[in-house]
């Protein structure tokens, strides 16, 4: 790993936007309101600017994740624990857009879609616990009309996504101590797999807790920036890493608790949003309610997709 010049100094108050939560994953700016899902409060949320909260969508009996929207505008989600898309229509029902279920090797993870519609979404791999074996998960494209695709087969547990302007994809792979690169040519499948940054070597993959006890950085949810960095969600270390092409972390930006996705947006693009809790154990989380969405302001603005 290439440490670069880490800047610490940029990084302003850090405000709490949203509390009393379970467990937040997948924030997204979108219509001037920054958008999150609540994994066991079946929930997903936007909030304004004035902090209102308003419930946008509920899945009962399943877990909503990944986020992004058509381009109509009806909103898409990851319905993680059914291995299905799932839509919202104009008229506020919540129908089926894919059923990834043959193909989604455990639950399905973070979602990032494109200009066009089509979205790419993560797999698990594996059930998450800390004595269980690292599998290798799939990821999967699905196109606009609801088709769909397995990308790719080889990821450790790709998490969160990002689209470049230039038309690449950016995975994090959580159990793989990197981010991985492909090209999304025209007709928006996958080419050219390629490790886009690294962060060590790679980790073993006997357990989870192995795993985890290797890694420099355990890469969750991601976004980028209008300069064409990634902004990490690291969730060993209760931090938020600005990475460039190559591995160079740039920025660094410290939180008082766990942190597990994050997004840039707010109306100069410059806000950080992070979801953050004291652990992402679904044991300790679906039952309690001290997650939270923090936010502070970085020298950096929103670029690309989501």
């Amino acid at each position: 790993m290439t440490a670069g010049n880490q800047d610490t100094a940029l990084q302003s108050p850090i405000d709490t936007v949203v509390s009393d939560r379970a467990f937040l994953e997948c924030p997204r700016w979108h219509d001037g309101r920054v958008w999150v899902s609540d994994l066991y409060r079946h929930e997903v949320i936007s909030i304004g600017a004035d902090g209102a909260v308003t419930v946008e969508a509920t899945l009962p009996g399943d877990e909503p994740s990944g986020l992004g929207w058509l381009p109509d505008g009806r909103l898409l989600i990851t319905a993680m624990e059914s291995g299905r898309i799932m839509r919202r229509e104009h008229d506020g029902e919540i129908v089926v857009h894919a059923d990834l279920s043959s193909v989604a090797t455990g639950k399905l993870n973070d979602m990032v879609v494109a200009e066009d519609g089509t979205a790419y979404v993560g797999s698990f791999g594996f059930e998450f616990k800390r004595d269980t074996p690292i599998a290798p998960a799939n990821l999967i494209r699905v196109a606009p009309d609801g088709s769909f695709t397995v990308e790719a087969s080889d990821l450790r547990f790709p998490n969160g996504m990002v689209i470049t302007p230039a038309g690449t994809l950016v995975v994090a792979e959580s159990m793989g101590n990197k981010l991985t690169a492909f090209d999304i040519g025209a007709d928006g499948r996958l080419d050219g797999q390629r490790t886009w940054a690294a962060f060590g070597p790679d980790l073993p993959t006997e357990s989870v807790k192995a795993a985890m006890s290797a890694a420099a950085v355990a890469p969750d949810g991601i976004c980028l920036d209008s300069d064409g960095a990634v902004w990490v969600a690291d969730a060993l270390n209760r931090r938020v890493i600005r990475v460039e092409e190559g591995g160079a972390i740039t920025a660094e930006v410290v939180f008082p608790t766990g942190v597990f996705a994050c997004m840039l947006g707010g109306p100069e693009g410059d806000t950080l949003y992070a979801c953050a809790a004291p652990n992402s154990s679904e044991a300790a989380r679906r039952h309690t309610r001290d997650a939270s969405l923090l936010a502070t302001r970085v020298g950096a603005t929103h670029g690309g997709r989501p």
